[in-house]
């Protein structure tokens, strides 16, 4: 039986405690180890050769210790992306009862940063009124069109509901200014912000829906070509869509008159997309860069300058051989220059979009690039146009051609998310 007890000695685990304060002694921040040795084993041999097991289960608890820190700094990381993601989807779902349309995230390239999904949305009293703001503008400046075409054919019915919404417009005006007269002097009635957002946008929403039905009378009585768009807010699924592909090109001219205020950059006028590349041919002025043309993601700078709330004729003419280029303003290049993307036709099979920038082939649209103004006489030919072609465009000429690729017809293109029609004619409504 000793014998055995003896065995047992010599097999004993090397047991580890720590000592802490509030024992019979106050040793402060000492621990003790205390080891089972064998009982004719000397102690300070027995010490020395149980010291590196004791440090080794130290470095084991801490890090343990840092990986439980670790894992708890995730959770909380994921715990506010799923708040953040959560307070987007409110928004999102939020913005689609009022607004119909595709909901759609993405970005022109990885470095201009982060895609902003959520730019039409307000975050605050004082944004709300700015998009109250420019909407009403919007529906003026659509309610002005009727008013001129009900005078050109003398229209009873027009102008009487002509007249009806532009009282409601007014009062809507009065309601806004009312508001914001709370902001500065910090009235309480602003507790009430939701509620009076939403019955506002609700009006807004029936104005919007009466005007599109007037507009619609009139195409009965415009010629296809005789329209502009417009896209008065900045969005990200507010477009036009054209109902049919590019073909294949070594060269091409595409034109058009827009007239925009938007600061800073005008967005994307047009972007082309294509299986496995999203940016085969766009038309972009974002943030506070100049305007670019973007072929197979290879870019040129161009010297445009239209944000100044004025209708302008652009053009722009290209061809593989050697990638020359060539950009014109109301009928006067304002500059050239070559290798873009040089011996690179243009793909076919695409999709054709106007008022965004693609990011996924007919998607993936950001806010932030997104083309605020209006837009006439889109057109693309498969050749590059000659100077004198060009200027009779820019001045309406009675010669000027119509695009042999894409020609501007109401027929040819669907509208999404508000955007809107309305009658146009180049040279005529300028400025």
């Amino acid at each position: 039986m000793e014998a055995g007890a003896r065995g047992m000695h010599w097999k004993l685990l090397i047991l580890s405690c720590l000592l802490v304060d509030g024992m019979s002694q106050d040793f402060g921040q000492t621990q003790f180890i205390c080891t089972s040795v064998p009982k004719d084993m000397d102690i300070c041999a027995a010490t020395l050769q149980n010291s590196v097991p004791g440090e080794d289960l130290k470095s084991t608890v801490m890090q343990l210790r840092e990986t439980v820190l670790q894992q708890k700094e995730t959770i909380m990381n994921q715990k506010e992306t799923i708040r953040e993601l959560t307070s987007k989807l409110t928004r999102c779902e939020s913005q689609s009862a009022s607004e119909p349309g595709d909901a759609r995230v993405g970005g022109r390239r990885k470095e201009m940063g982060t895609k902003n999904t959520m730019g039409d949305v307000s975050r605050g009293p004082t944004d709300t009124l700015a998009q109250l703001s420019r909407t009403l503008q919007s529906l003026k400046q659509r309610l002005e069109n009727l008013e001129q075409f009900s005078r050109n054919n003398n229209s009873v019915q027009a102008n009487s509901l002509k007249d009806l919404l532009q009282t409601k417009i007014d009062d809507l005006e009065k309601q806004v200014l009312s508001r914001v007269n709370g902001l500065e002097e910090g009235k309480p009635g602003l507790r009430n912000e939701s509620e009076q957002r939403g019955r506002v946008e609700s009006t807004l929403t029936s104005l919007h829906q009466r005007i599109t039905d007037l507009e619609k009378g009139q195409k009965e009585n415009r010629p296809l070509d005789k329209f502009q768009l417009t896209f008065p807010l900045r969005t990200n699924y507010m477009y036009a869509k054209v109902k049919k592909s590019l073909p294949e090109m070594y060269a091409f001219t595409v034109c058009m008159w827009l007239k925009s205020n938007a600061s800073p950059g005008v967005g994307t006028p047009f972007s082309y997309a294509v299986p496995g590349q999203a940016n085969e041919l766009v038309l972009i002025e974002w943030g506070n860069n100049p305007m670019e043309m973007l072929i197979n993601d290879k870019v040129a700078k161009l010297p445009f300058l239209i944000n100044d709330g004025k209708w302008h004729h652009i053009c722009i003419t290209w061809t593989t051989r050697d990638g020359v280029w060539e950009a014109y303003q109301d009928g006067v290049m304002r500059g050239n220059g070559d290798s873009l993307a040089p011996y690179h036709p243009i793909k076919p099979q695409g999709v054709l979009i106007l008022g965004q920038e693609q990011d996924t082939l007919g998607g993936g649209f950001d806010a932030t690039q997104a083309f605020v103004g209006d837009m006439a006489n889109f057109n693309i030919w498969d050749r590059k146009l000659s100077v004198g072609e060009i200027y009779n465009l820019a001045t309406c000429s009675s010669k000027a051609q119509v695009g042999n690729v894409f020609s501007w017809l109401e027929t040819s293109i669907e509208i999404y998310g508000g955007a809107s029609k309305w009658t146009f004619e180049a040279c005529r409504q300028l400025n």
